[in-house]
């Protein structure tokens, strides 16, 4: 059960839409901005804000990769695996973030921070390898960067969490 201080983000966010379906996704991807992922009982919630079968919330939170159901970390980070970041290094740059923070891709570090994902594509060709954490994109990627990169955005992150 969501706490009260939960159930007011919720309606806080909820009262931003008019009582239309159409706006389904865009309230998840709120809400899990807001919570970092989908709570049960936030998708209870827009279900009956939306007067639509909670089975249809689920539908939609477990058929787009961009939502989840568990928890993330405070930052996630996304190691490409496409062709050029494949043929420049990509496999060694995940697997020293896995090494590092002792977390397979699809996990998030015991302390919140971190959550590692693969992705096909960053778009980012002529800066392979390439990784994002959060909205920052990290290119031309050595295995010797990933240790200073995770420092900072874990700093970053502590910090953040501080104010």
């Amino acid at each position: 059960m969501l706490s009260a201080t939960s159930d007011v983000a919720i309606s806080d966010i909820l009262c931003r839409y008019e009582k239309n379906p159409r706006f389904l996704l865009q309230v998840l991807l709120d809400v899990q901005e807001k919570f970092r992922y989908l709570p049960t009982d936030a998708m209870r919630s827009v279900a009956e804000y939306f007067e639509i079968p909670e089975s249809r919330v689920f539908a939609v939170a477990t058929f787009y990769k961009v939502l989840s159901l568990v928890p993330k970390g405070e930052k996630t980070i996304k190691v490409c695996q496409g062709t050029a970041c494949h043929l420049r290094g990509g496999s060694q740059i995940l697997n020293a973030i896995s090494e590092r923070l002792k977390i397979r891709a699809g996990e998030t570090t015991k302390d919140g921070i971190f959550t590692l994902e693969t992705v096909n594509c960053l778009g980012c060709c002529a800066m392979a390898p390439v990784m994002m954490v959060g909205d920052k994109v990290y290119g031309k990627l050595s295995v010797a960067d990933v240790a200073r990169i995770l420092e900072a955005e874990k700093e970053d992150a502590i910090i953040s969490k501080a104010r």
